[in-house]
Protein backbone atom coordinates (compact mmCIF):
# COMPACT_ATOMS: atom_id res chain seq x y z
CA UNK A 1 0.00 0.00 0.00
CA UNK A 2 2.91 2.36 0.73
CA UNK A 3 4.23 1.78 -2.79
CA UNK A 4 0.79 2.64 -4.23
CA UNK A 5 0.59 5.81 -2.10
CA UNK A 6 4.10 6.85 -3.12
CA UNK A 7 3.54 6.20 -6.84
CA UNK A 8 0.29 8.18 -6.97
CA UNK A 9 1.62 10.83 -4.55
CA UNK A 10 -1.28 10.31 -2.16
CA UNK A 11 -0.78 12.41 0.95
CA UNK A 12 -4.26 12.38 2.51
CA UNK A 13 -6.64 9.49 3.06
CA UNK A 14 -9.45 11.09 1.02
CA UNK A 15 -7.19 11.05 -2.07
CA UNK A 16 -7.83 7.29 -2.23
CA UNK A 17 -11.36 8.18 -3.35
CA UNK A 18 -10.21 8.91 -6.90
CA UNK A 19 -8.29 5.66 -7.60
CA UNK A 20 -11.25 3.82 -6.06
CA UNK A 21 -13.73 5.66 -8.31
CA UNK A 22 -11.45 5.04 -11.29
CA UNK A 23 -11.41 1.28 -10.66
CA UNK A 24 -15.19 1.24 -10.14
CA UNK A 25 -15.63 3.13 -13.43
CA UNK A 26 -13.33 0.72 -15.28
CA UNK A 27 -15.18 -2.29 -13.82
CA UNK A 28 -18.55 -0.84 -14.85
CA UNK A 29 -17.35 0.06 -18.36
CA UNK A 30 -15.86 -3.39 -18.80
CA UNK A 31 -19.07 -5.03 -17.64
CA UNK A 32 -21.16 -2.94 -20.07
CA UNK A 33 -18.77 -3.79 -22.94
CA UNK A 34 -18.85 -7.49 -22.07
CA UNK A 35 -22.68 -7.46 -21.92
CA UNK A 36 -22.81 -5.65 -25.25
CA UNK A 37 -20.54 -8.16 -26.96
CA UNK A 38 -21.74 -11.34 -25.24
CA UNK A 39 -25.41 -10.52 -24.78
CA UNK A 40 -27.38 -12.78 -22.43
CA UNK A 41 -24.77 -15.48 -21.93
CA UNK A 42 -23.75 -16.96 -18.60
CA UNK A 43 -22.89 -14.59 -15.77
CA UNK A 44 -19.58 -16.38 -15.19
CA UNK A 45 -18.48 -15.73 -18.79
CA UNK A 46 -19.57 -12.09 -18.63
CA UNK A 47 -17.76 -11.62 -15.31
CA UNK A 48 -14.60 -13.27 -16.65
CA UNK A 49 -14.55 -11.15 -19.79
CA UNK A 50 -15.32 -8.07 -17.68
CA UNK A 51 -12.32 -8.71 -15.44
CA UNK A 52 -10.08 -9.27 -18.46
CA UNK A 53 -11.32 -6.04 -20.07
CA UNK A 54 -10.80 -4.20 -16.78
CA UNK A 55 -7.20 -5.39 -16.76
CA UNK A 56 -6.68 -4.23 -20.37
CA UNK A 57 -8.35 -0.86 -19.75
CA UNK A 58 -6.28 -0.34 -16.60
CA UNK A 59 -3.08 -1.03 -18.52
CA UNK A 60 -4.20 1.37 -21.28
CA UNK A 61 -5.01 4.09 -18.73
CA UNK A 62 -1.60 3.70 -17.09
CA UNK A 63 0.12 4.10 -20.48
CA UNK A 64 -1.97 7.20 -21.19
CA UNK A 65 -1.21 8.59 -17.71
CA UNK A 66 2.52 8.19 -18.39
CA UNK A 67 2.22 10.10 -21.67
CA UNK A 68 0.07 12.89 -20.23
CA UNK A 69 1.94 13.23 -16.95
CA UNK A 70 4.48 15.61 -18.48
CA UNK A 71 1.99 17.40 -20.71
CA UNK A 72 -0.67 18.19 -18.10
CA UNK A 73 0.50 20.24 -15.17
CA UNK A 74 -0.81 18.75 -11.94
CA UNK A 75 0.56 18.98 -8.42
CA UNK A 76 0.15 15.29 -7.61
CA UNK A 77 -0.12 12.23 -9.84
CA UNK A 78 -3.50 11.12 -8.40
CA UNK A 79 -5.03 14.27 -9.89
CA UNK A 80 -4.67 12.67 -13.33
CA UNK A 81 -7.26 10.11 -12.23
CA UNK A 82 -9.56 12.93 -11.13
CA UNK A 83 -9.17 14.60 -14.52
CA UNK A 84 -9.99 11.37 -16.35
CA UNK A 85 -13.09 10.92 -14.19
CA UNK A 86 -14.24 14.42 -15.11
CA UNK A 87 -13.77 13.66 -18.82
CA UNK A 88 -15.74 10.42 -18.47
CA UNK A 89 -18.63 11.99 -16.58
CA UNK A 90 -18.75 14.96 -18.93
CA UNK A 91 -18.82 12.84 -22.08
CA UNK A 92 -21.65 10.68 -20.81
CA UNK A 93 -23.58 13.62 -19.39
CA UNK A 94 -23.40 15.68 -22.57
CA UNK A 95 -25.08 12.87 -24.50
CA UNK A 96 -27.70 12.42 -21.78
CA UNK A 97 -28.44 16.16 -21.85
CA UNK A 98 -28.40 16.32 -25.66
CA UNK A 99 -31.12 13.67 -26.13
CA UNK A 100 -33.93 15.51 -24.31
CA UNK A 101 -32.90 18.83 -25.86
CA UNK A 102 -33.15 17.44 -29.38
CA UNK A 103 -36.53 15.87 -28.50
CA UNK A 104 -37.67 19.19 -27.02
CA UNK A 105 -36.85 20.84 -30.34
CA UNK A 106 -39.10 18.27 -32.02
CA UNK A 107 -36.29 16.73 -34.03
CA UNK A 108 -36.43 12.98 -34.67
CA UNK A 109 -34.85 10.56 -37.12
CA UNK A 110 -38.27 10.23 -38.73
CA UNK A 111 -38.75 13.93 -39.55
CA UNK A 112 -35.13 14.65 -40.49
CA UNK A 113 -32.58 12.86 -42.61
CA UNK A 114 -30.78 10.47 -40.20
CA UNK A 115 -27.37 11.82 -41.21
CA UNK A 116 -28.47 15.39 -40.44
CA UNK A 117 -30.11 14.19 -37.23
CA UNK A 118 -26.84 12.70 -35.96
CA UNK A 119 -24.80 15.71 -37.06
CA UNK A 120 -27.21 17.99 -35.17
CA UNK A 121 -27.15 15.65 -32.17
CA UNK A 122 -23.33 15.75 -32.07
CA UNK A 123 -23.32 19.56 -32.35
CA UNK A 124 -25.86 19.95 -29.52
CA UNK A 125 -23.99 17.43 -27.36
CA UNK A 126 -20.71 19.24 -28.06
CA UNK A 127 -22.17 22.56 -26.93
CA UNK A 128 -23.28 21.01 -23.64
CA UNK A 129 -19.94 19.21 -23.36
CA UNK A 130 -18.15 22.56 -23.23
CA UNK A 131 -20.37 23.81 -20.43
CA UNK A 132 -20.39 20.58 -18.44
CA UNK A 133 -16.62 20.14 -18.70
CA UNK A 134 -15.97 23.34 -16.79
CA UNK A 135 -18.84 22.67 -14.36
CA UNK A 136 -17.69 19.14 -13.49
CA UNK A 137 -14.09 20.35 -13.39
CA UNK A 138 -15.13 22.88 -10.78
CA UNK A 139 -17.06 20.26 -8.79
CA UNK A 140 -14.01 17.99 -8.77
CA UNK A 141 -11.64 20.80 -7.76
CA UNK A 142 -9.90 21.13 -11.12
CA UNK A 143 -11.50 24.34 -12.40
CA UNK A 144 -8.29 26.07 -13.51
CA UNK A 145 -7.11 22.99 -15.45
CA UNK A 146 -10.43 22.63 -17.27
CA UNK A 147 -10.84 26.36 -17.86
CA UNK A 148 -7.45 26.44 -19.61
CA UNK A 149 -8.34 23.23 -21.48
CA UNK A 150 -11.67 24.75 -22.54
CA UNK A 151 -10.05 27.93 -23.86
CA UNK A 152 -7.54 25.89 -25.84
CA UNK A 153 -10.32 23.71 -27.29
CA UNK A 154 -12.44 26.70 -28.32
CA UNK A 155 -9.41 28.34 -29.96
CA UNK A 156 -8.98 25.17 -32.03
CA UNK A 157 -12.64 25.47 -33.06
CA UNK A 158 -11.89 29.02 -34.22
CA UNK A 159 -13.73 30.62 -31.31
CA UNK A 160 -10.72 32.06 -29.49
CA UNK A 161 -12.06 35.58 -30.02
CA UNK A 162 -14.54 34.86 -27.18
CA UNK A 163 -11.72 35.21 -24.64
CA UNK A 164 -9.89 38.25 -25.97
CA UNK A 165 -6.18 38.51 -26.61
CA UNK A 166 -4.86 38.16 -23.05
CA UNK A 167 -6.68 34.96 -22.08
Amino acid sequence: MQKFKAYWQITKTWHFLFPFLGIIGLLYSSYKLAKLVLGDTSLILVASVSLFLTYLLTRLCLVIFKKLENKWVVEQRWELIRIFIVFAITGSSSVLVGRPIIKLLGITKENLNPVLYYILFVVISLIFYQILLVAFGWLFGQFSFFWQFEKKMLRRFGLGFLFGKNS
